[in-house]
């Protein structure tokens, strides 16, 4: 894993703890889920610094939901971070 994906991969785990602290009344449980990450990650972190450009919010959510449905299908050894941040560097970076 080079340091771009190690990057992402951090702050994909890291919106990960904020939003399960903020839901964690549902234990994490949130079905617009992609939508509170890619608001976090184009408003509150570095992943425009680390990619070279800023994803478009909406375009960022149709990515991780897309991430999502891939990893549960294939069932990837993985970690999900890892797994997403070579597809988010792929498609944005």
């Amino acid at each position: 894993m080079d340091e771009r994906a190690r990057r992402v991969s951090e702050l994909l785990h890291e919106v990960g703890e904020v939003h399960h602290a903020v839901y964690r009344i549902t234990d994490g449980a949130d079905e617009d889920w992609a939508s509170f990450y890619a608001d976090w990650l184009t408003r509150h972190s570095e992943l425009g610094d680390v990619l070279g450009a800023l994803p478009v919010r909406s375009q960022l959510v149709h990515a991780l939901v897309e991430c999502d449905r891939d990893y549960t299908a294939g069932a990837p050894a993985e970690r999900w971070e890892d797994w997403y941040a070579g597809r988010l560097i792929e498609r944005f970076g």
